[in-house]
């Protein structure tokens, strides 16, 4: 007697047919036949009647016993399916959209596995439509983006707040001026991102907040990534926007980075899922909230007054390890 068995001629008397058992267990007529056939040669009685199709008094005998047995069939390997995954090993999967919070990134993302050399750490790019998508559809943990999403499903910690510069084509009009105004920006044509990219994104790309809501010109090129972006500038058929760290993690040629000095300042941050209990993501928030208070500045070129400047196995680090120690796991 099989398992198999079991399931089939259960399946047949609660769907009444042989074709409907078979749909509902992605077999063919003929197999849940087979097994019936065998489940019946082992039993050494008939547990159907076939035309019309009902159970025999023996078959109301067995109904039960074999709900039992696939019952604690089940059991069993749930049983031992919880184990192996208590003994899985945990991973955190840390999303990044473009050179994420500048030098913070990799300062973050190396002190956690110090930390944390219990859990597997993958990293991955993301693209400008994936602001928020990544997170809510689970396909990563944590994610370096800018600005901060404005979805409720999400949380964020702030760790940089930059000024604003912009990305033209070094022979172009503006390929030698020492800085722009948004009022420049709006003639000049910003790459086109797609439709599907959040609107809190557009909006920071395109400074939409900070000229009223104008719309201002946009370039030839769809655009999902900083490399696309850079692309199309270099090439002469538009524009980019970016926080003023991007100038150091993307030196490209034909593309100069020009600062905008009335454009309010933006963010960078770490996105979770809302309320997310997951330990290594706790510890995670955690140690990069520390880091961005007591290290960052450092790291982005402005220590604070009357700070010594710490590295990254200096006493602020280690203050932030040692704040995680006590998160679960």
């Amino acid at each position: 007697m099989e398992l198999r068995e079991l399931a089939s001629f259960l399946a047949v008397v609660e769907e009444g047919r042989f074709a409907r058992a078979a749909a509902r267990l992605f077999l063919s007529p003929p197999a849940v036949t087979a097994h019936v056939q065998r489940l019946e040669r082992d039993l050494g009685v008939r547990l159907l009647e076939r035309s019309p199709l009902r159970l025999t008094e023996a078959g109301e005998r067995f109904v039960p016993h074999a709900r039992a047995a696939l019952a604690a069939a089940n059991a069993a390997v749930a049983a031992v399916a919880d184990v192996a995954a208590d003994s899985v090993e945990p991973v955190l999967r840390v999303g990044v959209m473009g050179h994420g919070s500048a030098e913070l990134t990799p300062t973050i993302v190396r002190a956690f596995r110090r930390a944390r050399p219990d859990v597997r750490v993958t990293i991955g790019p993301l693209d400008f439509t994936e602001h928020v998508s990544a997170l809510v559809e689970n396909r990563v943990d944590v994610a370096f983006v800018r600005p901060a999403p404005d979805d409720e499903r999400v949380a964020v910690d702030v760790l940089t707040a930059e000024s604003r510069i912009v990305c033209v084509p070094a022979d172009g009009p503006f390929g030698d001026a020492a800085a722009l105004r948004l009022a420049d920006v709006l003639d000049l044509p910003i790459a086109r991102i797609p439709d599907v990219t959040p609107a809190v994104f557009a909006d920071y790309l395109y400074f939409t907040r900070a000229v009223n809501g104008e719309r201002g010109r946009r370039g030839p090129d769809l655009v999902r990534n900083p490399q696309d972006v850079l692309l199309s500038v270099a090439a002469g058929r538009g524009v980019g926007s970016a926080l003023e760290s991007f100038a150091r993690f993307y030196p490209w040629p034909g593309v100069r980075y020009v600062p905008i000095v009335d454009a309010p300042w933006d963010s960078s941050v770490l996105a979770t899922r809302r309320g997310d209990p997951s330990g290594p993501v706790r510890a995670f928030r955690s140690l990069a909230a520390a880091l961005a208070r007591d290290v960052g500045p450092a790291l982005l070129g402005r220590p604070r007054a009357g700070r010594p400047v710490p590295d990254e196995s200096g006493q602020a680090v280690r203050g932030a390890l040692s704040g995680i120690d006590s998160l679960e796991a």
